[in-house]
């Protein structure tokens, strides 16, 4: 892989950065909406997408709560957001359990802002934007190193797919 594409990576994470909670539309937005405004915040990271069909499967499974009158507020959003990072390393049965850990010891919003923090931090490190992660929160609970754990390990396949995506492009026949 060329320098030339490595830098393209660490560009394209250099200026991603999640929606805070206070952030997140809080208006109602109906499924298509949902989809492509998580869609729109995840697209730096290539591959961690959600569908409406996954979002109603989320739904069924209890994962988020019911939309009212057909429409998603920020509540459900910021947990979209997190089961579309997270579904790509843990089972739904996984995120499951870390919902009902956080649902037990952090309020939604300090959680889901914590997430987001912790997520850029580990992206910024794997991508070799800084030298080390730095130190997020102030405590160093079972819970938060766990969600850490998750995080870095979204961040490194984050990582290794776009190099693989990167080494195709470079191999592919002109």
């Amino acid at each position: 892989m060329t320098q030339q594409m490595k830098d393209a990576m660490a560009s394209a994470v250099r200026d991603f950065r999640l929606p805070r909670y206070s952030e997140i539309p809080n208006v109602g937005l109906y499924l298509e909406q949902v989809t492509k405004y998580i869609c729109d915040c995840l697209a730096p990271l290539g591959d961690v997408t959600i569908t409406g069909s996954m979002i109603s499967n989320y739904v069924k499974r209890g994962l988020v709560e019911n939309p009212v009158k057909k429409q998603y507020h920020r509540r459900q959003i910021a947990y979209l957001i997190y089961i579309a990072v997270a579904k790509n390393v843990l089972s739904l049965d996984n995120i499951r359990l870390l919902l009902e850990i956080q649902r037990r010891t952090y309020d939604r919003q300090v959680a889901y802002d914590y997430f987001c923090e912790e997520f850029e931090n580990l992206l910024y490190y794997v991508f070799g934007l800084k030298s080390a992660p730095d130190a997020v929160g102030t405590e160093a609970t079972d819970e938060k190193v766990m969600l850490r754990n998750t995080i870095i390990t979204v961040a490194h396949k984050v990582y290794l797919d776009m190099c693989f995506r990167a080494i195709q492009a470079e191999n592919a026949p002109q």
